[in-house]
């Protein structure tokens, strides 16, 4: 059975995007007859060995400032992986994974996958120009990379841009798990939203991600108050957790009809509890939450940054506005919570194309097509 040793920088229970994924495609990759284990940094807390949902997991040391921890993290896994002897080595991110795994590669000759996280200004790339001989580093990862996975059209520009022929491009999105993120009938939202404590009646929106400063959240805020004088039965949910959350609690305390949750283990309860879903982000890679949003058929309203435009088509099967515009914001918010039907209509086609592009059974069947590929067979 082949083996992919998939190197990240974070892993459970770090809830980010990319872990996510990596969680949630392994066992489908297994299924379909790949070993996976995980390759990340130790942190504080966590064993550094474990089995996690079948798949074995190694955490590595990382003492010091960041460029100590990077180069720690590198030898580190080329260590481990001269023991392991993956047959494909599959990387998430530029920087210190992408960096281990091509050292690996020149001494045993594995394979590569690198897989591009962001697009746009926080992104991978953009981090990589920005760092000492950026653009040096990323002609010696193109030439040695054998195939660089894009989850945007964003990120596929940018590497084209650079040089990178479409051969060692492939578009593979990220995914969701139809089957667990699916709709309940109207009926059993009220008791729903009993069991979680929220308003049983008024059209519910809810952000569910990390609050983070580029995920706009308090933009959110700061056109709620309006939107709330014109809907006053409509309410605002906060799910999740991050660096922002004592601020934004702060900022929403004069504001009504606004209720955070902090950390939650249950998301996809929020979601088929909810009307209406919004993420107001200023830059994305391919957000988790909006496709298991569109899974669990509401409709979205969300910005036109990252992958978000090669999923939602404006007024088909959901909403898209510029980033950082607060009267666009303010405006689609008061479009859609005035209208149910279109509500209704945006989250079937919503939930249609989750099941025709984003399940995660199509984006595993691609990615080992990949890994075959690499590996001649």
């Amino acid at each position: 059975m082949p083996r992919v040793a998939m190197l990240i920088q974070k892993y459970y229970p770090h809830v980010g995007g990319a872990e996510m994924q990596i969680q949630r495609l392994a066992p489908r990759l297994q299924a379909r007859g790949f070993e996976v284990c995980v390759v990340t940094r130790h942190e504080k807390g966590l064993s550094r060995f474990e089995i996690i949902d079948g798949v074995p997991v190694y955490r590595l040391a990382c003492p010091g400032p960041k460029p100590l921890a990077a180069m720690f993290y590198i030898w580190s896994a080329i260590g481990l992986l001269s023991r392991l002897r993956p047959d494909v080595i599959h990387a998430h991110e530029i920087l210190s994974p992408a960096s281990a795994a091509l050292l690996a590669k020149r001494l045993y000759g594995w394979p590569v996958i690198v897989k591009i996280l962001r697009g746009g200004i926080r992104g991978d790339i953009y981090k990589l120009k920005r760092s000492p001989l950026g653009i040096q580093r990323f002609r010696v990862l193109s030439r040695g990379v054998d195939s660089f996975v894009v989850i945007s059209r964003e990120i596929d520009r940018e590497l084209s841009a650079l040089g990178v022929p479409s051969e060692k491009r492939a578009f593979i999105t990220n995914g969701v798990d139809t089957e667990i993120f699916a709709p309940v009938p109207d009926s059993q939202k009220e008791p729903l939203r009993a069991k979680l404590s929220l308003p049983p009646e008024g059209v519910l929106v809810v952000y569910l991600g990390r609050l983070t400063a580029e995920k706009r959240v308090d933009h959110l805020l700061r056109v709620w108050p309006d939107v709330r004088v014109a809907f006053p039965q409509s309410e605002l949910l906060i799910v999740g957790t991050g660096p922002e959350e004592a601020r934004l609690r702060a900022q929403s305390m004069s504001i009504p009809g606004v209720q955070f949750t902090g950390p939650v283990n249950d998301a996809l309860s929020y979601l088929q509890a909810a009307d209406l879903f919004v993420l107001p982000s200023a830059t994305e890679g391919l957000s988790n939450s909006l496709l298991e949003a569109l899974s669990v058929g509401l409709p979205v309203l969300a910005t036109s940054v990252g992958g978000t435009p090669d999923v939602i088509l404006h007024g088909v099967n959901g909403y898209l506005i510029p980033p950082d515009d607060l009267i666009a914001l303010k405006t689609g918010l008061m479009d859609l919570l005035s209208d149910a039907v279109l509500r209704a209509r945006l989250g079937s086609k919503g939930r249609q194309c989750a099941l025709a592009d984003f399940s995660l059974d199509s984006v595993a069947m691609r990615l080992t097509a990949l890994y075959h590929s690499l590996l001649g067979n």
